[in-house]
């Protein structure tokens, strides 16, 4: 369980394919607290680590977990989000979320604003997800809200603190994001369809 709330930007130093798989090292400020076997969330999709070296820990992506969100995409250098799990006394300052990515999404729209910026971005609704304004949405693993809702695209803003400390500076038209719908919408969407 997490919060949508990235801990920190790591960088990713190696990609290793393996059958189906994608063994993914990532560089970062937390990893020497990390340990074998927990679960990170990497652009919001949880992965557990298989590895730890000095300052990095590595992951595994199954081909599932490939085809379902924007992790094939991963480039050598490229800054990923990373979240640990939730901790049970802590606050949940985002909102809940699972690690567990509905579908990605294609970002139609990037302006820079006075301040502040505002993506837009374009999905399949044939999967049976939606999005409300003012309600919840997890992009890359980061706990956003909703501005603008449609039936196949939603638009976020993002607060200079957010666009500086994850990798959403780096997305402009046409980047590929994950997704991750409200679990209290996708109940009640799954709900209305009976």
């Amino acid at each position: 369980m997490f919060t949508g709330i990235i801990e920190t930007l790591g960088k990713v130093t190696d990609l290793r394919t393996e059958g189906g798989n994608l063994h993914i090292t990532v560089e970062s400020a937390i990893a020497n607290e990390l340990k074998i076997d927990q679960s990170v969330a990497h652009n919001g999709v949880c992965l557990t680590v298989v590895a730890l070296s000095d300052n990095s820990h590595t992951v595994t992506a199954i081909e599932e977990t490939l085809n379902k969100t924007n992790l094939s995409h991963l480039k050598v250098d490229e800054p990923v989000n990373l979240e640990r799990c939730m901790q049970m006394n802590a606050r949940l300052d985002g909102h809940i979320v699972q690690g567990h990515v509905d579908q990605t999404a294609v970002c139609t729209k990037y302006t820079e604003l006075d301040g502040s910026w505002e993506y837009t971005f374009s999905y399949d609704p044939g999967i049976g997800n939606v999005t409300v304004e003012k309600g919840s949405i997890c992009v890359n693993g980061i706990s956003l809200t909703v501005v603008n809702s449609g039936p196949r695209e939603f638009s976020v803003a993002i607060i200079p603190y957010t666009y500086e400390h994850t990798n959403l500076h780096n997305v402009r038209e046409g980047s590929v994001v994950n997704l991750e719908f409200d679990i209290i919408g996708k109940y009640v969407a799954r709900l209305m369809q009976r």
